[in-house]
Formats: C-alpha cells, sequence, structure tokens
C-alpha cells in the first residue's frame, strides 16, 4: 500500500545515496549537480549515455521531499525508472497513452494526495485539458526534463509536444527545472536554456570521451558491406552487438542475411509494437545476441555488455552517431564502434532529407490555403491535389511545428501563432538549413584524419576534457591500415596536384577548402572534387596542412566551411619528399580474403588488444 510522502528527508546527500540506491560514492559530477538541484538551481546537464544522469534527478527529489515531476518521451525508459524506483521501495507512478484509464484516474489521486515521490509524464499529458490545473494543486518540488534536446529545433530528435514546455511549466514556477540530455552541441544547450525558460542556470557539460571505446570508419562501397559485418560479428568477443542500418529494407536484408549464423532479432517501425517490444527484450535478456535495427532502436535501452555497434552506412547527424555508439561499453570494458560508409551514403541522406524538410515552397502553398477559420485537414488537402501527399503531410507538420498553422485533435487546420510578417518562414529555413549541414559535418567526420574521439569531445564542448588524443582509434593507430583497401603511390597527376595545393597555400594564411579547389580547376585539366578531397586528406594526414572548420555569415546567414593551413613541415617539403606519400583505395572483399593474412586475423582482432 503506497503511504504518504514526508516532507525533505533528513541527511547528507550521500547519506540518502547509500540508504535509498545503495552506493557508497559518487559518480564523477553527480554529486555537484545534485547539491545545486538541491539547492533550487535550474541546470542543465549533458553527459553521455550511461554516465548517471537518472540519479541527478532521483536523488535530489527524493532530499527535496514532495513529488518530482519526470517528463520523458520514451515510454519504454519510463516503464523501466519507474520499475527500477519501485523494487528500491522508492514510491514512483507513470501516465502516458499506454495506460488505462483506470490506473491514470489512481495516478492522479496518489499524486493529489501525497503519496507519489516520482511522477513520470509524456510531454503530450500536459496539453490535455485539465492537466496541467489538477498538477499545479499540489505543485511539484522540482520538475525533471528528459531528452532535453528533444526542445530545440537545431537537436537531432526535435519533439513538437516539447517546443509547447516552457509555457505549461512555468505555472509550477519557482520550483527547480533539470533539463539532462546525453547529445547536445553548444547551440543545442543554448536552445534548451531558452525554450525551457531557465533561470541563471548552470550548466554541467561532461564526460563525453569514452575511454574504453575504439571508434574506427571503414570506406566501403555497400555491395561489401554485408561480408564485412559478417567478419566482425565472427569473433564472440565483439557480441552482444547492435547493427544500425539506414533503412527499413537494408534492415530486413541485414537480418535475413545474418538469422543463418548468429542469435539475431530486428527492429524498425515497419513493424508491430508488440513484435518490436518482443525482439528489444530479447535482446535485453540475452536471447539475441545481435540485433539489427533503424535508428528506432536504443533510446532508453540498458544493456550494459554490447561490444560493438555496427554503422552499415553514414549516420545522419554526429549527434545521433554519438548517442548510438554510447550503447557500446557501458559496463566499462573494451567495446569498438565501426561505421562502414562511402560516399555514396550521402545520396540517402539526401532522400529523407528532402522527404523530412520539404522546399519551403510547399509550406508556403499550404500557408496560402489557410485563414482565421478552421477548415478540415482532408478539405485542405483536397484543395492542394496537385502536391504530393506524403510531401503534404510533412509539410503541414513542419508548419505546424513553427506555428505557421494550428492542427488540432480533431483534424482542424487554421492559422498559427508565429504569422506576423510570416515568422515561421524564417524559423523553418533557419532549421533546414542547420539539419542539411548536419549531414555535412557527419561526412566530415567520417573522413577525418584526426584523433575520432577527441573530434566527438570538441564537437560537444566538454568543459574538463584533457584535449589528449585517444590513443586507440583508427586515425592514432595508422599502422592499423584498413584491411579493405590498399595503398599505392600517387600517379604523376596527383603529385602535379600536390604540388599546386602547396603553392597555393604557401602565400596565404589560410585558404577556403572551395577556393582552393577553384583554383585548381584552372590549373589543372579535368581535376574532380573527389579527387581533391582525397589528397586533402592525404596531407591533413602528411601533417603537410592543416584543416580547421569555421563560419561566416552572409545576409544573415552563418555558412560553414573548411579552413585549409600549410604547416611549418608542409613549408619545408622538397620534390622527391612525394615519393612518400600513400593513398588508399577501396579494394573488394573477394580480393581481401586472397590474401595471406587471413580477414580473421586483421585489424578488428589486432584492435582489442589496445584497450585491453
Amino acid at each position: 500500500m503506497l503511504m504518504q510522502q514526508q516532507s525533505p528527508q533528513l541527511g547528507s546527500l550521500i547519506d540518502l545515496l547509500k540508504k535509498n540506491f545503495g552506493f557508497s560514492s559518487f559518480l564523477p559530477h553527480q554529486e555537484s549537480v545534485c547539491t545545486q538541484v538541491n539547492q533550487g538551481r535550474d541546470v542543465l546537464l549533458v553527459m553521455p549515455t550511461g554516465a548517471g544522469k537518472s540519479l541527478c534527478y532521483q536523488l535530489p527529489g527524493i532530499a527535496l521531499g514532495g513529488t518530482t515531476l519526470v517528463i520523458s518521451p520514451l515510454l519504454a525508459l519510463i516503464e523501466d525508472q519507474v520499475e527500477k524506483l519501485k523494487k528500491k521501495e522508492i514510491l514512483a507512478e507513470r501516465i502516458h497513452s499506454g495506460r488505462d484509464r483506470a490506473s491514470t484516474r489512481q495516478a492522479c489521486m496518489d499524486y493529489l494526495s501525497g503519496k507519489l515521490q516520482f511522477l513520470f509524464i509524456a510531454p503530450e499529458r500536459l496539453s490535455i485539458p485539465g492537466f496541467v490545473e489538477m498538477l499545479v494543486k499540489k505543485p511539484p518540488s522540482l520538475i525533471a526534463v528528459d531528452e532535453a534536446h528533444c526542445i530545440s529545433q537545431w537537436g537531432h530528435d526535435f519533439r513538437p509536444d516539447y517546443r509547447l514546455l516552457k509555457e505549461r511549466v512555468q505555472s509550477f514556477r519557482p520550483v527547480p527545472i533539470l533539463a539532462m540530455t546525453a547529445t547536445a552541441t553548444p547551440l543545442v544547450q543554448d536552445d534548451i536554456c531558452k525554450q525551457l525558460g531557465l533561470i541563471n542556470e548552470i550548466r554541467s557539460i561532461h564526460g563525453f570521451r569514452r575511454t574504453n571505446l575504439q571508434l574506427r570508419v571503414l570506406e566501403l562501397s555497400p555491395s561489401d558491406r554485408m561480408s564485412v559485418i559478417r567478419s566482425i560479428l565472427g569473433e564472440p568477443k565483439r557480441r552482444p552487438a547492435i547493427v544500425y542500418a539506414p533503412t527499413r529494407k537494408i534492415t530486413d536484408q541485414l537480418y535475413e542475411d545474418l538469422k543463418s549464423s548468429y542469435s539475431v532479432g530486428e527492429y524498425h517501425a515497419g513493424m508491430t509494437g508488440v513484435e518490436r517490444e518482443r525482439n528489444q527484450e530479447a535482446f535485453l535478456s540475452g536471447k539475441f545476441d545481435v540485433i539489427v535495427a533503424t535508428v528506432a532502436f536504443g533510446m532508453g535501452v540498458d544493456k550494459p555488455d554490447i561490444r560493438t555497434v555496427i554503422h552499415a552506412a553514414l549516420p545522419v547527424s554526429v549527434e545521433g552517431y554519438y548517442q548510438e555508439i554510447g550503447r557500446a561499453g557501458r559496463d566499462g570494458k573494451p567495446s569498438q564502434a565501426i561505421m562502414l560508409s562511402s560516399f555514396v551514403d550521402q545520396k540517402t541522406h539526401e532522400f529523407f532529407f528532402n522527404r523530412d524538410y520539404p522546399e519551403i515552397v510547399h509550406l508556403k502553398k499550404i500557408y496560402k490555403n489557410l485563414g482565421e477559420q478552421k477548415i478540415s485537414k482532408e478539405v485542405l488537402k483536397q484543395s492542394l491535389s496537385s502536391m504530393d501527399e506524403d510531401i503534404f503531410d510533412k509539410a503541414l507538420e513542419k508548419l505546424c511545428i513553427h506555428r505557421g498553422a494550428i492542427l488540432d485533435f480533431e483534424g482542424n487546420v487554421c492559422f498559427g501563432k508565429n504569422v506576423k510578417d510570416n515568422g515561421w518562414e524564417s524559423t523553418y529555413a533557419r532549421q533546414r538549413e542547420y539539419k542539411e549541414k548536419q549531414g555535412d559535418q557527419m561526412l566530415e567526420f567520417a573522413r577525418g584524419t584526426q584523433c575520432r574521439m577527441l573530434s566527438l569531445v570538441r564537437y560537444f564542448g566538454d568543459q574538463n576534457d584533457s584535449g589528449v588524443p585517444c590513443g586507440v582509434c583508427d586515425c592514432c593507430l595508422p599502422s592499423q591500415v584498413n584491411p579493405y583497401s590498399e595503398a599505392r603511390k600517387l600517379s604523376t597527376h596527383e603529385k602535379k596536384i600536390v604540388i599546386q595545393i602547396l603553392t597555393i597555400l604557401s602565400g596565404v594564411s589560410y585558404r577556403a577548402a572551395g577556393r582552393v579547389f577553384e583554383e585548381l580547376s584552372l590549373i589543372c585539366r579535368g581535376v574532380s572534387r573527389q579527387e581533391v578531397e582525397n589528397l586533402f586528406r592525404v596531407l591533413d594526414k602528411a601533417r603537410w596542412i592543416q584543416i580547421e572548420q569555421d563560419t561566416f555569415e552572409k545576409e544573415g546567414k552563418k555558412i560553414s566551411y573548411r579552413k585549409l593551413f600549410l604547416t611549418d613541415l608542409g613549408r619545408s617539403v622538397k620534390s622527391n619528399d612525394l615519393s612518400r606519400l600513400q593513398i588508399f583505395e577501396v579494394v573488394s572483399v573477394k580480393k581481401v580474403k586472397k590474401r595471406k593474412k587471413s580477414v580473421k586475423t586483421d585489424v578488428f582482432c589486432e584492435s582489442f588488444k589496445h584497450i585491453e
């Protein structure tokens, strides 16, 4: 039977930690965050998956007394957290679309009578008439917003319901707010604080370096990837494993190919909820040691012994990639994240980008057919019969997100709140531009020649990182050659291009990469952008040039570009030094298998020795 929660518990945080959770000490950064929240401060907490963010609201929630309101978009995670708290005899309940009316009513009654220490809700619950008013009758002592990046249009997983949180949680102020996420760039961090209305917030951005995780990128054509995936999974120590595929179709293909050799399940949005839940549970319990999935899988999944995460294609964004690889090695033991990619993956990205972020002209067509009076979505669609149905649905969704339109629960549409001077146009244009740039950033990461872990740490703006290369990624261990590529010396034509690149950079402090290519096009006949990009990477790896990301503003827009610098080593290059440069080219898997050294003793096996 539930007992009424007594107001604030006595004792220090460390005492409450031992009593309620059985831990004798905090993980790094947990104590300072718990202390700040317990003192009533707003806090933005950005730490990777598995670093212990949940404790940072659970412990202060117990210390503050009353009820902590936890807002999360992940129903599986809500269920998991509630179950774990209940096992510790902590009074917790949840309200979401998966619960029946009687259970929801009982949870509301327990909340109002002060019987709950924690109430978990999905964000859309706050939009149901009367629900906020019910909570206000007995305001929570703390508000925890999980997956807080969902509130930002710059985040990798933007959720419209999160955008309305600010105006809804203001009813509970000055109750402190703890916003938590595993992936947020400095731009997203700023937007989270603004959109949630955090006041003089403390920002705790830590722990992005994973010392037990080795990152590798292999450039492979799509036709060769299946054989490589089978090779990677062939060693038992590389399992359990997650294989991320870019589409449902490829997920199905990988599953069919692997199921004869491994205990494997699949997971994607085209399956029923029951099928997804069954396969997820089978993977978590160890019945499956491999799961092939789209990025729909993994949010809220807590399986500490995943040894390998494989991306069967270039991920959509650095944020998504980091979150996905973060599911490996949460037990602290050596693990790997291997990305298989090539330039052709950009075509898939472009398809999904154009599908999910339609040209603004489509949004304008819908907007012009709206007015103050509501009309049904179906009538609106019929008035725009020349527009593809999928484009119409996505365009209307984006128009509503940016408040150019309002779509009610009954499917009626009218003008939105952001109609002054067509304000929705500028916000959507900025979001679309940013999302397109994320794909470019992911490609740059895959092509990079600098330490991969350090690149990620810098991308997320970790406040206390050492800045030291990891020493175990493919960029830090150049002696470990990709077994699916082979080195060759530069051709005479390529040497001429290199000489021109060095000459162009010798007379300036730096030059934009695009500008260098333009100049080369005038000098070197028939040169291609791909060829030049490959040589940029060769020179960067040889430390003859340095490549840095930068931005400039044009007509109010921030535009990213790469700066190329000539290093001191590059300035001292002589003509005979060019013979030392090597360029790597992808070879077929069949050719690899013909080599004396078998795939089973290739770099994948050897690399584990460096982190064990």
